[in-house]
């Protein structure tokens, strides 16, 4: 696999990064994953404005400007032969003196990876089981609105559901509100409404998140950003995860109770996949 690392392509084996980069030694950075479709980057303006703002927030200087990450990614796609793949983008502060202070820490890393997805029409489980994980995400916390490196909560709640044999894990916050899956937002229906939790809750505003709420709309839903506690979902006409490489995923049961399904979302997913491959 050829992989683009600070301006170069490389073989992914003769792509180095140092061992006092800030992004290995601290999580020092932030990513966007994304979906390539047909060898286009799937939402990309959408995506590159959450890679900016979380590059502000960070304080990270991207080396190259969107339109040039845009002509990289175009060239990577080509490069590797695979139209049909998942896309990310990674920077770092890059390497630094020893320390927590990004003094010094000049000269940043980026890197674009690609990496095999599915093929289209291959057929997909009909939805996932949650646990909810004994881990918490902060509430109120003002990094949720960035995608950054640090996933040390989401990697823990996702090694419990590997543990329990399930397919993801739900994430409360510390004030055992609803926030998130491991990697996806999470979503319920409630009589006219489509509800998810707001970033206050800890929850990352994902790209897909926006795409469901819009298409929510359209299908004559409210859609409302709430603040539950869990025992919402057991009431819940219906239950659904996004997430910019999976789409739309219907959740069939949490901690080994059967949620209700919903015909709703089955028209979220189709209307998802025709807006995704523009049938």
């Amino acid at each position: 696999m050829v992989v683009f690392l600070n301006g170069r392509f490389l073989a992914e084996e003769a792509a180095l990064v140092s061992v006092f980069d800030r992004g290995f030694l601290y999580g020092d950075g932030l990513f966007e994953t994304l979906r390539v479709v047909r060898g286009q980057p799937f939402l990309w303006d959408a995506h590159m404005e959450r890679f900016a703002h979380g590059a502000l927030v960070l304080k990270l200087r991207p080396p190259l400007t969107s339109a040039e990450m845009r002509r990289a990614a175009d060239r990577l796609i080509q490069f590797n032969g695979l139209p049909n793949a998942v896309l990310r983008v990674t920077l770092t502060r890059g390497p630094g003196p020893r320390g927590y202070s990004p003094k010094a820490a000049d000269r940043p890393t980026l890197a674009m990876t690609l990496h095999v997805v599915r093929r289209p029409g291959v057929k997909r489980p009909a939805g996932v089981r949650l646990i909810t994980s004994s881990f918490r995400v902060a509430a109120g916390n003002p990094l949720a609105s960035v995608k950054t490196c640090n996933k040390l909560p989401h990697i823990l709640a996702r090694a419990e559901a590997d543990a329990a044999g399930a397919d993801d894990a739900l994430l409360l916050n510390t004030r055992g509100r609803l926030a998130e899956a491991t990697s996806s937002n999470l979503f319920w229906l409630s009589g006219d409404a489509l509800l998810t939790p707001p970033s206050r809750a800890g929850a990352l505003l994902g790209i897909t998140r926006g795409v469901a709420f819009e298409l929510a709309r359209k299908l004559g839903l409210k859609t409302v950003e709430a603040d539950d506690l869990p025992a919402v979902l057991s009431r819940a006409a219906g239950v659904f995860l996004t997430n910019s490489v999976t789409g739309i995923t219907e959740v069939m049961e949490l901690d080994g109770k059967t949620l209700r399904r919903s015909a709703i979302v089955e028209k979220l997913k189709e209307a998802y996949a025709k807006l995704v491959w523009r049938k």
